[in-house]
């Protein structure tokens, strides 16, 4: 529950930082910044994006998000290229690269004794802590966005692929999601 109310605090801060800038049009975005939800595969979340000055289709985008599987959560930032599509007024192709952390509550693991000193004997033993584990990454993006015309609301879809350390692990994921922003 902190966890939520600490995203929550964080987005009002980063909403209520930005209302001058609501105003303004980013180049060929159609908006300066999106707030909303983004449903995924691996995570789900807050999403917040927003469109730096000038007309180069460069933004920030800060994503909040619940691990489920994992039991804990992350709170990732991206850099991200826009580039038009063209002849599809409102349609953008973006692709960016970031980082991330976040924590953990407990992970499973084995032991694999297959080549141990007991040679003839093969057996696995599983394990599971509880402990909390503190992670790091770094992330990719890629994906498509559509700003709705006359209605202020981006729909995007995206795979962003990531690699995380933790305690000696590495892995390396695959997350598609669905976002909804509500644009200003």
């Amino acid at each position: 529950m902190k966890f939520w109310l600490t995203g929550a605090l964080a987005l009002g801060v980063l909403a209520a930082g930005t209302p001058a800038l609501a105003q303004k049009k980013s180049g060929g975005s159609g908006y300066a910044t999106g707030i909303g939800l983004r449903g995924g595969g691996w995570s789900s979340g807050l999403t917040v994006k927003h469109f730096l000055s000038g007309k180069n289709g460069v933004a920030v985008e800060g994503l909040l998000t619940r691990e489920y599987a994992a039991r804990g959560g992350r709170l990732t930032l991206l850099l991200e290229k826009h580039l038009p599509v063209s002849d599809f007024r409102g349609l953008q192709f973006y692709y960016g690269a970031g980082a991330h952390v976040g924590a953990y509550q407990g992970r499973y693991y084995f032991d694999d004794d297959r080549f141990g000193r007991k040679r003839n004997k093969y057996y696995y033993r599983y394990y599971y802590d509880d402990e909390t584990h503190l992670v790091a990454g770094a992330d990719l993006i890629l994906g498509v966005e559509y700003k709705l015309p006359d209605l202020p609301f981006v729909v995007a879809l995206d795979y962003k692929p990531f690699f995380e350390v933790f305690r000696g692990y590495t892995g390396f994921y695959n997350d598609a999601a669905v976002s909804l922003r509500f644009a200003f």
